[in-house]
This record gives C-alpha cells, structure tokens and sequence, in this order.
C-alpha cells in the first residue's frame, strides 16, 4: 500500500510535511466464547512525526505475522502474564519486519532489514532502536519472510519444544505424532522431530491436501484427516507400537484420542491448544478426569512449553534452523497473503485451518 506525504501549508507559516501511513486497530472484541471475525479489525489513515527524535527508526513494514495466539490478546484478560491484551481502537501488533529508511539510532542504519516481536499494524512505523533486532537475510538466502517462522519464533518453538520437552533419543525406534501438523508450527515439529532421530512420524490435519503435502514433501510418514477419519483406528494402524513423544498444537478431542495410546514414559510438547482459544477456560485446559488418569498412571509428562524462557538458546537454535534450510534438510511451506487491508482476514482464515505453513501477510516489496 502507497505512503504518500502530503504537503500542507497553512497561511502564514512555512510548508508542513505530514506522512500519511494505513494501520489496522482492534475494531471489536469477539468475546471470550466467541469466533474471531475479520470485521474485529478496521483499517484507518493516520499520520506519522516527520521528524525522529535520538534513538528512534523509521522502517517501511514488509511483513507481518498473523498467529494463534493473538486469539488471547482480543480478549480484555489475555490469561496469561507475558501477553498484553490489543487495546480497542488502538494499532494491533505482532511479529513483523521492515526495512529501516530514517534512524537515529547508533547501530541501525537506512537499508537494515529489521524485525520486532511487537511490530505495529502499519504500512510504516517509527520505534525506539532498542526494540528492533537486526536481521542478516544471507542467513535464510533472502527469503525475509522465514524470519517471522521457520528461522524465527515458530522455529524456535517447533525445535526448542522438542529438544527441551520431547526426550527424542537417536536409535531407540520412538515415534511422534505432531497434531495441527499443516501449521507454521506442527510442520516443522514433525520434520524437526525426524532430524533430531525419531523413527516414525505421524501427522494429524484437516484436509486430504494438508495430508498430501505432510507425506509427499515433509517426510512425515503418514497423516491422518480428523474430519474424514476416525482417528483412534489411524493411530493404531500408523503407530503400531504406540507413541512415544506427542507434538500437541490442538488440544481437545483429537489430543484425548493420542494420549490413551501413548506408551509409558512418553511425552507431550504442550505447545498450543488452538481447538479451545475460543473457550473461557484456563490454558492450559485440563484433561478430563479419565484421560488424566491415562497420563498419571502411565508416567505421561505434559507441562507448558514457553519458548521465551529459553533466551539464552535461541540463537545457536536459530542458526541451527537456517543451516538445515539451506541444506533442503527442512522444508518451509507460507501461505502469503497481500495488503495490510487483508491481515483480519488472514487471521480469521488461520484460526480455521486455511493456512498451509506459516501464514504471513506481505505489505510491500
């Protein structure tokens, strides 16, 4: 979307250089039972300072990231003390990146490619220095966008969740289901999980080409269709000796029917449970009474999993991811939308399982 600078001169003082910018602001709350919509987001024209004070940057947004769980930050409580919840008529934020045109900030220059886990919705914003990271794009041979996924924070969540949570040991035959395996976050789980020596992998999706594209470009082994499938008879016949490390982004039913055929000793990467964002209750939810009981008296651990807690690992976890995306050893799937007027409708689609990978929204080239 064009920034235009519109000149404006008022009688008797010197021109004025105004820049007019687009941003998308949090238009309603969905209720904390209810569905997030596209028309929860409205776009506005704003203007931005023309000048920067010391220690600010200007950058031009290239992309954005639309995720889960921004499902928590429509709401008033977000239920969770490292989230902030979007305040209404107020500029949304998320993962972003840019490329910097004005800084005045020591080690940021004009051209640098730049990212911030809490980037506003705007074609253009002006930040302190301090808040953006400086991207290298020779790390991921260009491809910017896989710093908001696969090289990014959902990378580091997929790799970071099983080395920390998920036991995977190379050569003890250990197989893993990942649930949500179509998503940013389930399709790389499932490869990495492969990489760092499980035998068997198995993912569980909701369409034939989710599972198409798991078996026939991801290396999963095989993928199971939970609305067409019965999944409980699947799992027996793709994981014939049980599961041993459980990837689970969904939660509800489909983790319920996983957990009664996972072996003693095994693990769940409690990562997401998108299938309950929508519900009033606590996350991580709680098992049912007699699913618990499956999980207590068959050692099952299952304890959250919060990427952010592992700072010191992120950059040789990061540097390990791009090394295996060059070498083709990790595959990443996007599916990009285009224009900051999309990006309500781009989350909406990505809480319903539109997205193939990582869904990114692209604002300018």
């Amino acid at each position: 979307m064009q920034v235009i600078k519109v000149t404006a001169i008022e009688s008797g003082s010197p021109a004025k250089v105004v820049m007019i910018i687009q941003r998308v602001v949090l238009n309603s709350r969905p209720g904390k039972n209810g569905v997030p919509v596209a028309e929860n987001f409205r776009m506005e024209t704003v203007t931005l300072p023309d000048k920067l004070t010391d220690g600010q940057v200007r950058a031009r947004t290239l992309y954005l990231s639309v995720d889960p769980y921004m499902r928590c930050r429509m709401n008033e409580d977000t239920g969770s003390d490292y989230l902030l919840p979007w305040q209404l008529s107020e500029v949304a934020d998320g993962g972003g990146i840019g490329i910097v045109e004005e800084s005045k900030h020591a080690n940021l220059s004009k051209g640098d490619i730049v990212t911030s886990f809490n980037w506003p919705w705007q074609t253009k914003i002006i930040l302190d220095g301090r808040l953006l990271q400086k991207l290298d794009p020779q790390l991921v041979d260009g491809h910017l966008s896989y710093f908001l996924g696969a090289a990014g924070i959902t990378g580091l969540t997929a790799f970071l969740g099983i080395k920390e949570k998920g036991h995977v040991t190379p050569g003890s035959n250990q197989t893993m289901v990942v649930s949500g395996a179509a998503g940013s976050c389930g399709s790389l789980a499932g490869q990495i999980g492969r990489l760092e020596g499980c035998s068997r992998v198995v993912g569980i999706c909701g369409t034939d080409e989710k599972c198409s594209i798991l078996v026939s470009e991801m290396g999963f082994d095989a993928a199971i269709n939970y609305k067409k499938e019965n999944v409980a008879e699947q799992l027996h016949e793709f994981c014939p000796a049980g599961v041993d490390v459980y990837f689970d982004n969904v939660g509800g039913d489909i983790s319920d029917e996983v957990i009664k055929q996972m072996n003693h000793n095994s693990h769940i990467i409690l990562c997401g449970q998108i299938s309950q964002y929508n519900k009033d209750i606590a996350y991580p939810p709680p098992l049912s009474p007699s699913i618990e009981e499956i999980q207590k008296a068959r050692n099952i651990t299952r304890e959250r999993f919060l990427v952010l807690n592992y700072m010191d690992k992120h950059e040789a976890s990061i540097l390990q991811l791009c090394h295996w995306i060059k070498e083709g050893k990790l595959k990443v799937k996007e599916t990009v939308a285009k224009g900051l007027e999309n990006v309500g409708e781009a989350f909406q689609s990505m809480m319903t399982g539109g997205n193939i990978g990582k869904q990114i929204v692209l604002i300018s080239e």
